[in-house]
């Protein structure tokens, strides 16, 4: 990185401390409240897990055993096709669990956030998505919340809220705003004081947020960013990415990929990772941060980051020292966050086991 752009960094960062040194506090806000959580992946979203192995994945030890090491809430993430039947009907064995995991997490004392996380029309990592072009498949969104407002409404508004989509991905981000438009009046026919958790365009984006419109006149939302950068740390040598077959030395703090790193490489792999994030470090995050703070404080609703976490392929070295910086970002400014996850490739179990590190380091345990 040159000696401009440091400079850069560090005023930006100076900049943020002098215009948001209150924590962000809204006044008059939703009954939901969290602090510290973690995603229950693969169990009732992105899984081919059924019947009896679907039923065993998550259960009420693990709920209370979340609930032992700190934790205050988890984040559910469902999908379409594992609710719904391809032709709308819902698939009652999956309520049922959904159900389960939030009177497990009543009794436990956690809270839940249930994600709409994939559709049949939409997912984040696919190129084609029918939702913001199909009016037929717009209504089947609503459909979906509907249905889902119907089954969970009897629970309390402290208990449970609702993240209408995760990371929307439209071309155009108006087509998101109309979408949430749409999707909260939908809810707040049967829950007007029902919390609703919105993100922002394209992956759930900090930057974004300046094109985000959140309902007027309604206290009760909490706004939402993901935050998985720099990806050449968070994502090394992930199967998923389009920088998968880099394997030369990666750092953080600082230089992520030195000079020399990337003098060794050549064609489409050299150039997707010139466009990466070359530098990043504390400052770098709090600045990355800066636009979903300054918009949750001009509406002066909580904020939330629900996914965040790194890939252990890199050294666990670089990969704490993220979680460090990330999480003290986090605690300055008053955001409440779920890690991405609980059993999955970045969780805090992983084959079986306690990444003990790592929950030292999250809820010091």
């Amino acid at each position: 990185m040159n000696r401009l752009k440091r400079i850069y960094l560090v005023l930006i960062g100076f900049l943020l401390v002098i215009l948001s040194p209150q924590p962000l506090k809204a006044q008059n806000g939703p009954s939901f409240t969290m602090d510290k959580g973690t995603n229950i992946s693969h169990w009732l979203s992105q899984s081919q897990r059924r019947g009896a192995e679907r039923s065993a994945f998550f259960t009420e030890k693990d709920v209370r055993y979340l609930a032992g090491l700190g934790f205050d809430h988890i984040r559910i993430p469902v999908d379409e096709e594992q609710l719904w039947t391809e032709d709308g009907k819902k698939v009652r064995e999956a309520f049922a669990l959904l159900h389960n995991g939030i009177q497990w997490s009543r009794r436990a004392g956690l809270n839940v956030i249930v994600d709409l996380h994939i559709l049949r029309s939409h997912h984040f990592n696919e190129g084609e998505r029918p939702l913001w072009v199909d009016p037929q498949e717009q209504e089947r969104f609503l459909q979906c919340w509907k249905d889902l407002s119907e089954e969970l409404k009897k629970y309390p508004n402290a208990l449970v809220a609702y993240e209408l989509m995760n990371e929307p991905v439209a071309d155009d981000p108006e087509d998101w705003n109309k979408l949430i438009a749409k999707g909260v009046e939908v809810i707040r026919k049967n829950e007007p004081q029902r919390t609703i958790i919105i993100g922002s365009n394209l992956w759930n984006k900090p930057q974004t947020f300046v094109d985000l419109r959140v309902p007027e006149d309604d206290p009760n939302f909490i706004l939402s960013f993901h935050m998985y950068e720099p990806m050449l740390i968070t994502h090394y040598k992930a199967s998923w990415t389009k920088t998968r077959d880099f394997e030369g030395e990666v750092n953080y703090p600082g230089t992520i990929v030195s000079e020399d790193e990337r003098n060794k490489l050549s064609g489409e792999l050299a150039q997707l990772v010139r466009e990466q994030d070359l530098f990043y470090d504390k400052v770098t995050i709090e600045h990355h941060f800066g636009k979903a703070i300054a918009r949750a404080q001009e509406l002066n609703l909580p904020l939330h980051c629900g996914e965040w976490g790194v890939y252990p392929t890199v050294s666990d070295e670089i990969r704490f020292a993220w979680y460090k910086d990330v999480l003290e970002v986090l605690h300055k400014y008053d955001i409440a966050w779920s890690t991405w996850d609980y059993k999955g490739g970045f969780g805090i179990i992983r084959g079986g086991e306690e990444d003990k590190e790592l929950i030292q380091i999250l809820v010091g345990k």
